[in-house]
Order: C-alpha cells, then sequence, then structure tokens
C-alpha cells in the first residue's frame, strides 16, 4: 500500500505541475514567427511550402523537466491550404503526442488585400508513461491503468482576418475536451486563443524598418486567462527579427531571429518563469528552424 501511495504522489506531480509549465507558455514562435502552430486558419496562408521545426526545454537541475519538439508543414495554392503539426511533449514519466492535419480556405473580400481565413484540424492525441523509467516496480497497476487508455480523436478550429496592415485571429483548440469531455481529462488544456496585430512601417530607407505590435488573449483550463502583450521588430528587409512579448502570468518571451534572404528562418527565445512557480525553474530556451521551400514570402 506504501508502494502506491508513493506512486500516486508521483502520478500527481507529473501530470500537474510539469506539463503546467508548458501550457502556461505556449511555444514562442506561435506569436509572429509560425501563427499555425496557435490557428489552423494560417495554413497555407502565403502560396509556397513551408517546414517548421521547433525545440524547447526547461532551464533546470531537476531530472525529467518539460520538453517539447515540434513539427509542422504548410502548403497554400490559391485559395486553400493544408498544414501538418506534429507535438511531442515530455514531461517526468509522461509522454504526450498529438498530430493533427488541417484544412484551411482563405476568402478574399475586397481591396487593400482583406481576406477571410477559415480553418479546421483533425488528428489523434496519445498520452503514456514511460515504464522504463518508473524508479519502482513498472508493473505496477495504476501505472498499466494509465497506459490502457486509448489514443482519442482532437482537433481545432480557427477564423481570421486580414488586410495589407492588419491582423485578426480568434481560435478553439483541443475541440475533444470542448466538445465531448473526454475521460482524459487535463486541468491545464488551451481552451481558447485571440489575438490582434497591426504592421507599423517606420523606415523605408535601409530596407525597412517594420514594428508589428501584437496583443492576444488566451484561457487555461483551471487557470486565469491571460493577456500576452508585445511586439516584433524587424529590419535589413525583414531578415533580422527581435521580439518581446509579457505575460500576465507574470513572466515575459525574448527572442531574436535571422531570416537569411527570407527562406531560412533561425530563431532563438527564452521565456521566463510565471511568478507562482519560479522558485521550481528559471525559464526555458526555444530553438526553432523554418524552411521556405517553395513560393514567395511577403
Amino acid at each position: 500500500m506504501k508502494r502506491h501511495t508513493h506512486l500516486i504522489v508521483l502520478l500527481v506531480c507529473i501530470l500537474a505541475v510539469p506539463s503546467a509549465f508548458a501550457q502556461l507558455n505556449p511555444l514562442a514562435a506561435q506569436y509572429f514567427n509560425n501563427p499555425y502552430l496557435g490557428n489552423p486558419a494560417h495554413a497555407g496562408i502565403d502560396e509556397g511550402f513551408d517546414i517548421a521545426m521547433a525545440y524547447r526545454k526547461l532551464w533546470s537541475g531537476v531530472t525529467g523537466t518539460p520538453e517539447v519538439q515540434n513539427l509542422t508543414a504548410t502548403y497554400g495554392y490559391r485559395r486553400t491550404g493544408i498544414g501538418l503539426n506534429v507535438n511531442f511533449d515530455r514531461a517526468g514519466l509522461q509522454r504526450q503526442t498529438r498530430v493533427v492535419g488541417s484544412y484551411a480556405y482563405h476568402l478574399p473580400l475586397g481591396a487593400n488585400r482583406q481576406v477571410l481565413h477559415f480553418g479546421v484540424s483533425l488528428g489523434a492525441m496519445d498520452q503514456r508513461l514511460s515504464s522504463g523509467d518508473i524508479n519502482g516496480d513498472p508493473n505496477d497497476p495504476l501505472a498499466q491503468q494509465y497506459n490502457q487508455r486509448e489514443t482519442y480523436v482532437d482537433g481545432d478550429f480557427g477564423v481570421a482576418y486580414t488586410t495589407e496592415r492588419l491582423k485578426l485571429e480568434a481560435s478553439l483548440p483541443n475541440l475533444n475536451s470542448l466538445l465531448k469531455r473526454s475521460d482524459i481529462r487535463l486541468a491545464d488544456l488551451p481552451t481558447f486563443y485571440a489575438a490582434a496585430s497591426y504592421h507599423l512601417v517606420l523606415m523605408d530607407e535601409l530596407d525597412g524598418v517594420v514594428l508589428e505590435p501584437k496583443v492576444a488573449y488566451r484561457g487555461v483550463k483551471s487557470f486565469d486567462n491571460i493577456l500576452d502583450v508585445g511586439a516584433n521588430l524587424s529590419f535589413a528587409d525583414r531578415q533580422v527579427l527581435l521580439m518581446g512579448m509579457y505575460h500576465s502570468s507574470k513572466s515575459a518571451s525574448f527572442g531574436v531571429g535571422l531570416n537569411y534572404k527570407r527562406k531560412y528562418l533561425l530563431s532563438g527565445a527564452y521565456t521566463t518563469q510565471t511568478s507562482a512557480l519560479s522558485s521550481y525553474t528559471n525559464g526555458s530556451f526555444e530553438l526553432g528552424l523554418k524552411l521556405y521551400l517553395a513560393g514567395s514570402r511577403k
């Protein structure tokens, strides 16, 4: 019984605290470099094909801290777009894999490049415990029961409105939790995401300096809603990027990127930890690589 009690405590820790680190602060690329991460309506929003990879790990001396690996690919042709989003989360003993495919439709509305975008994603979510990493009896019934749960269908829905300068968007991630209330219940699932941004050309000389301020508002299950405020500054023909975002969870994200020839985007970001969790970890580092393999980018 004592052994079971220890395992119960362990399961609570790995399923509640570590995963909250990741969801309270999504991948920083979601805000500017790869908005498809937060909204399927961005799939193929520009004609052509691109692929992006991201890796994030919490900076902590504790073994088993959260780690995220992500791969996205999108293709746009005329008014339609398709996308693929593969995400692998690792926190303690927990392994969470989510794979979704996306379809988007981009409807032109008139002058000034006004376009209305719709997107939907559909795929699967799988959650398991790494029995090989259990420091104890890997055959414990509680661990086996956790791994016997079935993979379930999941998806997202999103809309966006864009002009030559303005971007408005909203999305509902994790539709399974919203509509069906799956047996797999997590306290930190994203519940909604909305954002607005505007392109400001500050200087036409020297290949242009562009500032894009952005405000986002998002929900995370069992936590207070979070307000994100920040901006992305680009110069040298938008090949050098500087990003900063403040989160109302009392954390901040800072990033830098090099968009070589506007075809190869290498980026790095650091997100400080929320104030409530700052005593457990110093924050997270994120690395990203995006390749524009075909088509043109604005």
